[in-house]
């Protein structure tokens, strides 16, 4: 589905782009600057057709870039800010690179940093472009800046060009396994996976311009390596965080942290409001594989919908999950026990914001019932009075779903509850009740605004039908008979 693009947003993109322009060629003129210090206007002059060429190169590719977010990675400019995240990045990169190609040797440059943030914040596809753009810049800076500058050092035109087969394999390599990553320790072995594509190419260069390489030893070469791969971990793991904080990414990292039972909100869950919490867990598990089963952000869906009910916290006896014998709306009218029920919503998207969590978790908060009737209290209320009763004085005041998985949450939250109150919970009982769940939610234009199609909702009751059978499947009936100690130790 292709996203509709404002044209505010699409000049913004362009400026932001533009800029980014102006920052890479302040980069390479910096670079310029350390290199050759008082002699760097001479080295314009007599270098000025090199200058231009950059100015050129980092124009064109920058143009490109643009034309493959306009044309291919929109959410890139519906979301401006990792936009901006993720040029930051490049210029990161491609000043770290030249620095240390400078400072120690080009083969210890950190190949794999950029790839490995790429992969982290985009999904592959653009993490795979931005790279080759990465690998790209940096060679044009070398060969035109960087080499000319290092002559005196022995420093090779072939070595730089090694230096762009190892940006590109090692970072186009890293790319296609980060998704199998899950924690930040699991990262640190990402080292290994770098170091196969980074000594290969050091290994094969040498061979064949080995005699070219001046005073530096091969196993000096593969040291370089061993230390450009350890650095892009190293790089990686320490600006993670702060990107994440900065940009509030949503990694695969701060997601897991999130759900933490030691999470802030979870761990008062747990000790406040029990029934919630088990609530939650078990929609989470569903919104989790129905998330996969339809090529959704499974680890989001995960997350969000374990703070989909933390606004239970503000009355957590007035919900059924967490009361023992006595219920407690048997005191109060129906339309105040509606209005306690309701506010849970925006009381959760409010408790969300103010502990400084995503703002997808507080949407999926306020967004889970709709504008869904609440039909205990409205049923009460109409065998109550004999007049007409306005519903909408017993429904959640909205918004209906804004995305897939807030509709997920919303079907498995409805599902979970109401699957614990059937006495039959056959294969066939809870798909018929989780389906009438999604037909009555159609019926009442719940899912009107958020792309989800008629076939994923058919897999999506499918999956939470399979998975709430397994979580609630019946039990053997255990024999009420006592055996006494001389029995059991016989």
């Amino acid at each position: 589905m292709k996203t509709k693009l404002s044209n505010k947003k699409v000049w913004l993109g362009v400026m932001i782009v533009a800029f980014n322009v102006i920052a890479l060629l302040a980069l390479t003129f910096l670079m310029i600057e350390i290199n050759y210090g008082m002699g760097v206007i001479e080295f314009i002059v007599d270098n000025l057709s090199r200058i231009i060429f950059v100015v050129a190169s980092v124009t064109f590719l920058s143009a490109l870039t643009f034309g493959y977010i306009r044309f291919d990675c929109q959410e890139l400019l519906e979301n401006l800010s990792r936009l901006i995240e993720v040029l930051v990045l490049l210029d990161i990169s491609v000043f770290v690179s030249s620095i240390i190609g400078k400072y120690i040797d080009p083969n210890a440059r950190p190949f794999g940093f950029f790839a490995l943030m790429c992969a982290t914040v985009l999904n592959r596809k653009g993490a795979i472009f931005f790279n080759v753009i990465n690998a790209l810049l940096i060679f044009v800076i070398d060969v035109n800046v960087n080499l000319v500058g290092s002559i005196t050092a022995n420093v090779q035109i072939w070595q730089y060009c090694a230096g762009l087969l190892m940006s590109f394999c090692a970072g186009t390599l890293v790319v296609f396994f980060m998704r199998s990553v899950k924690t930040r320790i699991q990262s640190i072995l990402l080292v290994f996976l770098l170091l196969i594509p980074i000594e290969l190419i050091i290994g094969v260069m040498e061979v064949l311009f080995g005699e070219t390489s001046g005073d530096t030893s091969p196993y000096m070469l593969f040291a370089y390596g061993a230390f450009g791969a350890f650095i892009s971990v190293v790089l990686y793991m320490m600006l993670l965080p702060v990107f994440e904080f900065v940009f509030s990414e949503l990694t695969v990292f701060r997601l897991r942290e999130l759900t933490s039972p030691d999470a802030k909100l979870i761990k008062k869950l747990k000790a406040e409001a029990p029934g919630t919490y088990n609530h939650s867990v078990v929609v989470a598990q569903l919104a989790e594989a129905c998330a996969n089963a339809i090529g959704d952000d499974s680890e989001l869906a995960r997350a969000a919908a374990y703070y989909h009910d933390v606004g239970k916290l503000r009355n957590p006896e007035m919900f059924t999950e967490n009361q023992a014998d006595y219920n407690m709306h048997n005191e109060l009218s129906p339309e105040l026990s509606a209005d306690i029920i309701r506010s849970h919503a925006k009381d959760g998207a409010k408790l969300i914001k103010k502990n400084h969590l995503p703002e997808f978790f507080a949407d999926i908060a306020i967004q889970h019932h709709g504008t869904l009737p609440i039909k205990y209290f409205y049923a009460k209320a109409l065998k109550m009075t004999d007049g007409e009763i306005n519903i909408a004085t017993f429904s959640y005041s909205g918004p209906t779903p804004q995305s897939r998985i807030a509709a997920i949450i919303m079907i498995a939250d409805a599902a979970e509850a109401a699957c614990r109150s059937l006495k039959d919970r056959s294969a066939a009982n809870v798909q018929a009740l989780v389906s009438s769940l999604i037909e009555e939610r159609l019926n009442l234009d719940q899912f009107d605004n958020c792309d989800i199609t008629m076939r994923q909702l058919s897999i999506i009751s499918h999956t939470i039908a399979q998975s709430l059978s397994g979580v609630y499947h019946s039990r053997i009936e255990y024999p009420k008979i006592k055996i006494s100690k001389r029995e059991q130790n016989v």
